[in-house]
């Protein structure tokens, strides 16, 4: 996605037309989740940036960007995946997406400014932002009807509507900023809201070098995660052993108190006996980092808890720590354990229910109609 929004900051400094389209709804399973865009340039010899999941809904809607790119007016329309088309484009999914076009760069001017470099520098890495955007419901359809773009620190530039529904809109807004993923939500009966959260790629950090902890950093980088590995031994601080992950090697406590976290900084404890985990766990307590993972027994972290309380830490800080991190998969060789605890990272990020995909519609279900989920179409 940092590419999308770098490039959109390159045409609309230089002046160039371009016209992007993005997923704002989806129900059922689908190809691609709300958020997901590509942009395009009137010349169709170059390639669009980015994917709507492929087949002949990208291309109508990269035919839908072109034409709003000419016309200046903006179109929303919802694809059915059925059965013949499925069948016809390998799409096997089954649900709807809805696709608004856009001309790109009205769609990025607020009180008369653009915002571009403002997305694309979030994006890099600088202080999050997110989008707000106002659908009003037409019948199986939507409308868009405005827009706004928060800051980390709930500072608007643009309004939805009324005081109060840009101060609730921007209140979600700074919370889904955590979890760095789109979300669709209701605004009174008529109206939605999609929040599009820009940040960097989230970040991991491992403490530990060992077997464990290599298999963490490695799965990790599969799921684009910034790696970052914390090891005091030399013989296990090798970059070459992780896979091009960053690599410090010093006390690992030490190391874990001075790293610079972000908003999307998830830290797994694993290292190699209960006293230096319990070091580390106090020193991470002492940071803001907002998710903790600590490897092992629930008798270690019970009593690592109890330590933290004799040291006068403050419950909603021990209230981050996931002990023993993990979800329940039932394997115990390093990469099992692996899987576990990105599973586990990858529900909180996502704001998952944990549950088996067939069973999804009586734990979750589609009651507003709208979905973020993709398939493996």
């Amino acid at each position: 996605m940092r590419d999308v929004h770098e490039q959109a900051a390159r045409l609309d400094a230089a002046n160039e037309p371009f016209g992007i389209a993005t997923v704002v709804r989806t129900q059922g399973s689908t190809p691609q989740v709300i958020g997901a865009k590509l942009i395009v340039t009137p010349d169709k010899g170059r390639r669009p940036l980015g994917t709507l999941g492929g087949g002949c809904v990208e291309a109508d809607a990269i035919q839908a960007a072109r034409e709003a790119i000419v016309t200046g007016v903006s179109s929303l329309r919802a694809y059915e995946l059925n059965e013949q088309l499925a069948w016809n484009t390998g799409l096997v999914c089954g649900g709807t997406m809805w696709i608004l076009a856009e001309p790109g760069a009205a769609s990025l001017r607020l009180e008369g400014a653009s915002v571009a470099e403002d997305v694309a520098a979030a994006s890099r890495g600088g202080s999050p932002v997110a989008w707000v955007t106002r659908f009003r419901r037409e019948a199986r359809g939507l409308a868009v009807e405005s827009r706004m773009l928060v800051d980390v620190g709930g500072g608007r530039r643009g309004s939805i509507g009324t005081p109060d529904e840009d101060s609730r809109a921007a209140r979600e807004a700074v919370v889904q900023m955590r979890h760095a993923v789109p979300r669709l939500m209701p605004l009174g009966d008529q109206h939605d809201v999609l929040i599009e959260p820009i940040t960097a790629r989230p970040q991991l950090v491992v403490a530990g070098g060992g077997h464990v902890a290599r298999a963490i950093a490695r799965q990790a980088g599969l799921l684009d995660f910034d790696v970052t590995v914390l090891e005091d031994r030399p013989e296990f601080a090798d970059p070459a052993r992780f896979d091009g992950a960053k690599v410090i090697n010093e006390d690992v406590p030490r190391a874990i108190a001075s790293f610079e976290y972000g908003w999307q900084s998830y830290l797994v404890i694993a290292t190699r006996g209960h006293k230096l985990d319990a070091d580390c766990v106090l020193a991470a307590v002492r940071t803001r980092v907002p998710y903790i993972g600590l490897l092992g027994s629930r008798r270690k972290t019970v009593l690592i808890a109890d330590l933290l309380r004799e040291e006068g830490v403050d419950e909603s800080r021990i209230g981050v720590i996931h002990a023993p991190v993990g979800l329940d998969l039932g394997g115990h060789a390093p990469a099992e354990i692996a899987l576990s605890v990105l599973a586990e990272i990858t529900k909180a990020r996502y704001q998952g229910t944990g549950v088996e995909l067939r069973h999804r519609s009586r734990s979750r279900g589609d009651a507003d109609g709208a979905d973020s989920s993709a398939s493996s179409a």
